[in-house]
């Protein structure tokens, strides 16, 4: 399965590649991540355009569904055994495009505070990575 970060913005420091990269690295053996980085410049239509027509499409917000990290490691056993690859989209300064909201099928908040996007794309790296290895006995979360 295959879990795309669609997120607005392409100028990011270098150290949110890095950091991202890492993830992927280590989720690569059994979910496969990817950053799909979308320009501003007409970015709701970009977007749109870069989701697929089966994708399981989760909107990062910060009214969505906060989850702890068991629930997040059951909704992605879910999600695993369903098969779909995975769109995660992260809008601009400005959000998401409101129809793009509306076609999530989950709407998920990472916290009730604003952080800055790169630091969006690490965090979500991380805690797939994180619900991944819970689901696989992987030492990694140890709470």
């Amino acid at each position: 399965m295959r879990a795309r970060l669609i997120a607005a913005g392409t100028r990011m420091p270098r150290w949110v590649d890095e950091g991202v990269g890492e993830y992927a690295k280590r989720l690569s053996r059994g979910l496969r991540f990817e950053l799909v980085e979308i320009p501003l410049a007409k970015q709701h239509e970009r977007m749109r355009a870069a989701i697929a027509p089966r994708d399981f499409i989760v909107a990062l917000e910060v009214t969505g569904q906060a989850m702890t990290t068991a629930e997040l490691a059951r909704w992605l056993a879910g999600r695993l055994a369903d098969g779909r690859d995975l769109a995660l989209l992260v809008g601009g300064p400005d959000g998401l495009d409101p129809e793009l909201s509306a076609r999530a099928d989950l709407r998920w908040s990472l916290s009730p505070l604003t952080w800055p996007h790169g630091l969006v794309r690490i965090m979500v790296a991380e805690q797939l990575y994180r619900a991944h290895s819970l689901l696989a006995g992987h030492p990694y979360h140890r709470a």
